[in-house]
């Protein structure tokens, strides 16, 4: 007896059959690009481990720290991808990728000296005169293409973020009972970390040089910009509204994660510092508050109010969309440096006393550990203490002069507490 299929269920299995065919169409594609891609990249890292890393080694041109600090671990990448290849061109992308992931360090190495490689080059090129005429003469070779090192060097970096999106092409285009799908999904989170490490690293460097931009334009050192965990978010001139009834001056403001700074243009005529900034107050952002003014301005701009613990701000912008950008970038930044003060405080109400110990505090009482709290002072008398000999709690013998002398203060020290029982409870015995 034969089962015929209606035909919406055939529909639907070609559907789903069709489905697939895209998948492996596209998938084979991907895997085309990725091995004709990963082929270029291999030579590109040759000609670099080859013609500048081998090279300079043997003839010692550059000393091996500077040579390090300029090429890193370049040359544990170029064998790392050989292997890669390898598998690629044998079709084996998963078991490639599942392989070159635990050396991915190596991508990390060279991420995290990439600034430095970058300044290093530019030194010795200024300085080096025979490292300048040897660069230039590996790269008038044909193999090179009339590619400079400078355009070499930056390539493992942009082959992370080239790996992300073909794995994420390849991931979805495999169907999850294919024995790469675990492979490939893995192989996307551990470069995926890489790839953002690269643009932190990229974003915290930009933040860096704007940094020293602009402490470059306050005049003097007296304002220090360049601080820890400091970033830097805009800047323009706002006018400032004075708390008595003059004319708004203009001001130049420039907003970091945690500060304010309120600077004026220097003069015009004064021979080096025409074009810079005289820094006239810092302002804090963690115990600021800013708010909205409005009916001030009849609809042409806007006007924001500024309260800091000691200080108050009017600023004034005739532009309806610059003051709405800076009012939101400050209410941003306060917001952020007041969600840290939180977890601090959070993580402060931790180490606070104990409440039922803190009580025994306010009436007098001296909290002490529960080893020590269990032990009662136990009076002794004299003939008792002196019969103890060496099982006393002392860690060291008085000497022979002295034991005389310590054995009598013992007895009068004695005999005050058991003096003071007798007299509050009207008996002789002694409360152990």
């Amino acid at each position: 007896m034969s089962c015929a299929l209606s035909p919406s269920a055939a529909a639907g299995v070609r559907s789903v059959q069709q489905q697939r065919e895209r998948w492996e169409r596209k998938r084979r594609r991907v895997g085309r690009e990725l091995v004709q891609s990963e082929q270029r990249y291999c030579e590109q890292l040759d000609l670099v481990a080859t013609y500048f890393v081998e090279i300079l080694k043997a003839k010692g041109t550059l000393r091996q720290d500077i040579r390090e600090s300029i090429f890193s671990s370049i040359k544990s990448i170029h064998l790392v991808n050989q292997t890669l290849l390898a598998h690629l061109e044998e079709g084996n992308v998963g078991l490639g990728f599942e392989q070159f992931c635990p050396h991915l360090h190596f991508y990390i190495t060279y991420v995290d000296n990439f600034q430095t490689a970058k300044k290093v080059l530019m030194m010795q090129l200024k300085k080096n005169k025979a490292f300048r005429r040897f660069k230039k003469l590996q790269e008038s070779r044909p193999e090179f293409h009339k590619q400079q090192l400078e355009d070499l060097l930056p390539l493992p970096l942009q082959r992370i973020q080239q790996y992300k999106h073909f794995l994420r092409d390849l991931t979805e285009n495999t169907s999850p009972d294919n024995p790469e799908f675990q492979q490939l999904s893995s192989a996307v989170a551990a470069v995926s970390e890489v790839a953002q490490r690269i643009q932190d690293n990229a974003r915290s460097h930009e933040n860096h040089l704007q940094l020293r931009r602009v402490q470059k334009l306050l005049k003097g050192r007296t304002t220090r910009l360049l601080a820890p965990g400091r970033w830097y978010i805009r800047e323009g001139c706002l006018k400032m509204v004075p708390s008595k009834g003059t004319e708004a001056k203009p001001k130049m403001f420039f907003l970091f994660s945690d500060i304010l700074v309120q600077a004026k243009l220097c003069s015009s005529i004064h021979p080096t510092n025409g074009n810079k900034f005289t820094c006239q107050r810092v302002y804090p952002l963690r115990e600021c508050t800013v708010d909205k003014v409005f009916g001030h301005t009849k609809s042409q701009g806007g006007l924001i109010s500024l309260t800091f613990a000691q200080a108050k701000l009017l600023l004034m912008s005739s532009d309806q969309e610059n003051i709405n950008d800076w009012y939101r970038s400050l209410c941003l930044a306060i917001g952020q440096l007041k969600s840290k003060t939180t977890v601090v405080h959070r993580r402060e109400e931790l180490l606070r006393t104990p409440l039922r110990i803190a009580a025994d505090g306010q009436n007098g009482q001296v909290a002490s550990p529960p080893a020590a709290r269990r032990k009662r002072p136990m009076v002794r008398e004299a003939g008792t203490e002196s019969s103890e000999g060496p099982s006393s709690s002392c860690s060291s013998q008085p000497p022979a002069a002295e034991s005389a002398n310590g054995a009598s203060k013992r007895m009068k020290l004695s005999e005050a507490p058991t003096a003071r029982l007798q007299k509050s409870s009207g008996s002789s015995c002694i409360i152990l």
